[in-house]
């Protein structure tokens, strides 16, 4: 364990040892500022560090989101325009963001190299403390005026366009349409990410005063992790900014903002309100119920109240999701489900989507008779104890596999700090877990708890929001309006100013920084060698197969990790077949021979996290028509369940295709979370869209797996409304392809702690021979599924548009390129943050004001694409990507710019996971044929990369070669799309 003594300018409140996490927690207090610091000091060298802020904006110009932003732009010790990019090219960071929530602001980063950490941390603290926050940099990164070629005034703003694109996803505008009632008064009543209608009322000078009250050191809340001693920590802290808050500018203490709390309904209100849609079709609306709970400090109330959740709506078989799930009045429940412990002030929400306007009632009516029905009957002890179960799930499981595990800590902690409470409660809850155990004991007290928060409680707005295909178009129309009443009140000398400010602009958008004022590591930083998970392999039989168990020991905080993989390299026909990804979509869903759907659900929740089925796949390392399949089925439970195992064979051996009804279910619900996500996913579609002819996986999985698919669904769904037999023809198809699958050859991973090892291995190996009755389907059928069958033919290479429900583009182009194993692959890899960080960042996003834009090498669709996300423009883009083509052509290029690009993947590759996730990564690239010193060699190569080897493979692959383009483009935009060539398509 590292040094746990102080620096001198701070003062320790508390010191606080969590056994089950093997961490110990220190509170200080920088005396002088009043700065508070949480260090979570352990043996983990991926340190970790965030500064947040309590940020309460009272409108929603995006004040908050937009200084999030700004102060990346520049600092007094870094007076560089992009401080923030630079530093993701000079570092081997494992992550690097800024984040504005509804009531706060945080700036975190993680890297496994001390000086590389000392580096970002200098970085942050000068760009939060002292940030320029210069009036060109609010104009890029929020709002500005700029005049078209007639001279007519237009908006312009990275943010501005970020919350347009955002604006038009349906769960947001769902969400910000029930936040204002729910919230009338305090700061969660408005949008901290900005409402684009309202983002063009923002000043700079509001700017310069929101950091100037909100980001002072005694409204400031550090936290860190990692092996580093908190001294070490807190003398840059204090030496490199909280010691030069000290004069009449910068004084010692300011203000610390307070939790705002709601003024409380007296009685439930009624909101109707629209949002952007396709069509304004049947069966679009979402009616849902919101409830405003007691505050996020109480950790015995908190834990309570997760209780109540569970009970609710845990899994499928719990009553309020059943019921929504099942209810005629919609289609499935609302994506605005369940417990919100995000802000001050708990929520809780409950509602349908697919439903209509005149059913508000009804959905409101049903869901208080089924809260009712629950509040008034026992509740048995099974179920109770399953909540409880999983609550010590979750608490145990160690994240890390998408975000720095340190940093997922801090910021279940965060909230918690930032309104008074001890975020130690959110990271070890054993003693309230003990409370809430003898709590339930007492008769009806969770029942106590539905009738207090939820029956009885006035607080409640009932939301109808319904679909306007018409609104999108409207709010264009109303921008537009906006701008031609500013034209008429703009003097020529307002124009010459506008204009002016635009030169201005572009003058600092085209300067040549010093970036060498910034510190850096370079490649003598970068390790020879590459971590890697080996695995103890052992042979298992498995019925009359000799097959491997690989076996990994690792921390896991008393957790097993179990997962049976199927070998489907060799059958086309399950891989060829359209219903695949639906078929993995509702394996672990559906019943078995013992058990019906919702009883299954509840029996997985008893003993584990749950069944999870999915497919992993690369292409061949020389081949891209050949690829490696696996079909995978999961699950991860604590090690006194070992049962867990019985679960995932009676999911392979045992599992029906019979209950059509639920099948219904899953898929409505499917399609809906599918359908609302596309906006905030749109350069991943178009990116697949774009490149999906250039290999034999990228083909299968645009077709069934990408938008394609959708609109197949979707249509299927359409059909199922008028022909019910299509659930007979998918029931027996998808039983079909579950016969096939049980005939695959089967591997099996465990990764756990040595000292469970035998014992669970003892239990795998009985269950796995365990004789069992292959479900068979009793009816052959060749009916044709004509929405999933036709996926199966082929596209050609045309460029195509997908026309959603948004008001900005994501674009792609993809050119054909190589596998993982060919020669060209290490500079391709190289060349894509080569030509991100050279060009296509400064022109597609400081200049063209997309959220952002850049390049990717992938082996899998052996093809090398360029995108933009959330981008104003469309032409100009996909000019643009051509551009930063010929931008590499013709020009000299520094060494250094090839290092920074080298560096970036390096720190791409070298991103640790938890200790299971980097077991299980580990065996897969063995599975796929990618072993540690394969591995070790494409490293190698790529720190060989040179500037001739970017020039020479960008002629060979890019330069006049044939390419595709994507785009997910405005529905209103479908004539201008279809003249430039795009074959234009919609989903369903």
């Amino acid at each position: 364990m590292t040094n746990l003594n102080p620096h001198p300018a701070f003062t320790l409140k508390s010191k606080h040892h969590i056994e089950a996490l093997d961490i110990t927690v220190l509170l200080c207090e920088h005396t002088a500022t009043g700065a508070t610091h949480y260090h979570l000091a352990c043996d983990n060298d991926e340190n970790a560090l965030m500064i947040g802020f309590a940020t309460q904006p009272m409108t929603s110009r995006g004040e908050a989101h937009i200084l999030e932003h700004v102060v990346l732009c520049g600092s007094q010790k870094y007076p560089v325009r992009d401080p923030f990019f630079s530093m993701i090219k000079r570092s081997l960071q494992t992550f690097m963001n800024a984040m504005t929530a509804s009531d706060w602001t945080v700036y975190p980063f993680a890297s496994q190299n001390k000086n590389d950490y000392f580096n970002l941390l200098s970085v942050y603290l000068d760009a939060v403390f002292f940030p320029n926050i210069h009036e060109l940099d609010f104009a890029q990164e929020g709002i500005r005026l700029e005049l078209d070629k007639q001279g007519r005034p237009e908006y312009h703003g990275i943010v501005f366009n970020e919350m347009k694109g955002a604006m038009s996803g349906e769960i947001d505008q769902l969400y910000y349409a029930l936040a204002p009632h729910l919230y009338p008064t305090t700061t969660y009543h408005y949008n901290s990410g900005g409402d684009p209608k309202e983002i063009v009322k923002l000043t700079h000078a509001d700017l310069v005063n929101f950091h100037k009250t909100h980001y002072h050191p005694s409204n400031a809340i550090i936290m860190s992790f990692g092996d580093i001693d908190v001294a070490d920590i807190q003398a840059r802290l204090h030496d490199d900014a909280l010691v030069r808050f000290d004069d009449a500018e910068k004084p010692s203490r300011g203000k610390q903002f307070v939790s705002m709390t709601e003024t409380r309904l007296n009685e439930p209100v009624q909101v109707y309100d629209t949002y952007t849609a396709d069509v304004s079709g049947e069966k679009m609306t979402h009616n849902v119920l919101a409830w405003l709970l007691p505050s996020i400090t109480d950790p015995k109330q908190r834990l309570a109240l997760r209780l109540m959740e569970g009970v609710l709506i845990e899994h499928a078989g719990s009553p309020l999701r059943a019921y929504l799930d099942s209810s005629p009045l919609g289609t499935s429940a609302s994506p605005l489900l369940g417990l919100d412990d995000s802000h001050y002030e708990m929520a809780f929400y409950a509602g349908v989507r697919g439903s209509e306007r005149e059913l508000a009632d009804d959905v409101e009516n049903g869901i208080l008779e089924l809260l009712r029905s629950v509040a008034e009957n026992p509740i048995d002890n099974e179920t109770i104890q399953t909540i409880l179960h999983q609550i010590e799930l979750d608490q145990r499981h160690i994240g890390g596999d998408s975000m720095p595990y340190g940093l997922t800590l801090m910021l279940e902690g965060f909230g918690t700090a930032l309104h008074g409470g001890n975020p130690v409660d959110m990271w070890e809850i054993d003693e309230h877990l003990s409370w809430l155990s003898e709590q339930v004991k007492e008769p009806n007290w969770v029942q106590n708890l539905i009738k207090t928060h939820l029956i009885d409680n006035p607080h409640r707005v009932r939301l109808t929001l319904s679909p306007d295909k018409d609104k999108a178009q409207r709010l264009i129309d109303d921008e537009k309006a906006s701008l031609d009443k500013l034209n008429t009140t703009l003097s020529d000398e307002d124009k010459a100013l506008i204009r002016q400010k635009s030169a201005e602009l572009a003058t600092r958008q085209a300067m040549i920084d010093d970036v060498d004022i910034l510190p850096k590591v370079g490649l003598d930083d970068i390790p020879k060698a590459i971590k890697f998970a080996h695995a103890n392999k052992q042979p298992i039989t498995i019925g009359q197969d000799e097959r491997t168990l690989y076996e990994y020991h690792a921390g896991t905080n008393g957790l097993y990790y179990y997962q049976v993989v199927l070998d489907l390299n060799d059958n086309l026909g399950i891989l060829n077949n359209p219903l695949l990804p639906l078929y993995l979509e509702l394996l672990s869903e559906l019943g078995t021979d013992r058990y019906d759907a919702r009883t299954f659900q509840a029996v997985q929740a008893s003993v584990s996290s749950g069944v999870t089925a999915r497919i992993s796949q690369r292409t061949d390392r020389h081949d891209k028509e050949a690829m490696t399949s696996y079909l995978v089925v999961a699950t991860r439970a604590l090690a006194r369940k070992p049962e867990a195992v019985e679960l995932v064979s009676d999911v392979l051996n045992n599992t029906i295709f019979t209950e059509t009804d639920r099948m219904s279910e899953l898929l409505q619900q499917k399609q809906a979370s599918w359908q609302s996500r596309l906006s905030a996913s749109g350069h991943s579609y178009a990116i697949q869209t774009a490149s999906r002819s250039m290999s034999k996986l990228s083909s299968l999985e645009y077709r069934y797996s990408g938008l394609p698919a959708l609109s197949a669904l979707k249509s299927f769904l359409k059909q199922s409304e008028t022909d019910q037999a299509v659930w007979q023809t998918l029931s027996v198809r998808l039983a079909q392809i579950h016969e096939q699958v049980q005939n695959l050859p089967k591997d099996v991973i465990l990764v756990c702690e040595s000292d469970k090892a035998d014992e669970l291995k003892a239990v795998i190996k009985d269950v796995l021979n365990t004789p069992h009755k292959p479900v068979k389907s009793s009816v052959v059928v060749h009916d044709t599924l004509l929405a999933f069958d036709e996926l199966s033919n082929s596209d050609d290479n045309k460029d195509i548009a997908w026309l959603i429900a948004t008001n900005v583009y994501h674009n792609a182009t993809a050119y054909p390129a190589t596998t993982s194993g060919h020669e060209d692959t290490p500079a391709l890899t190289v060349l894509a943050p080569f030509l991100r960080n050279g060009y296509l960042h400064s022109a597609i996003r400081e200049k063209g004001g997309a959220y952002g834009g850049g390049a990717s090498f992938d082996a899998n669709s052996a093809s090398f694409r360029f995108y933009s996300y959330r981008d104003p423009h469309c032409v100009a883009t996909f000019l643009h990507f051509e551009k930063s083509i010929d931008w590499l052509l013709d020009n000299d290029h520094d060494a250094d710019k090839l290092e920074e690009a080298i560096l970036g993947i390096i720190g791409g590759m070298d991103k640790p996971a938890s200790p299971a996730g980097e077991a299980v990564k580990a065996c897969f690239s063995e599975l796929h044929g990618r072993t540690k010193e394969m591995q070790e060699a494409i490293r190698a190569k790529l720190l060989a990369v040179t500037i001739d080897d970017l020039k020479r493979v960008a002629h060979t692959y890019l330069k006049d070669k044939p390419h595709v383009k994507a785009s997910l483009a405005p529905l209103e935009k479908e004539s201008q799309m279809a003249e430039l060539g795009f074959d234009c398509h919609k989903i369903g």
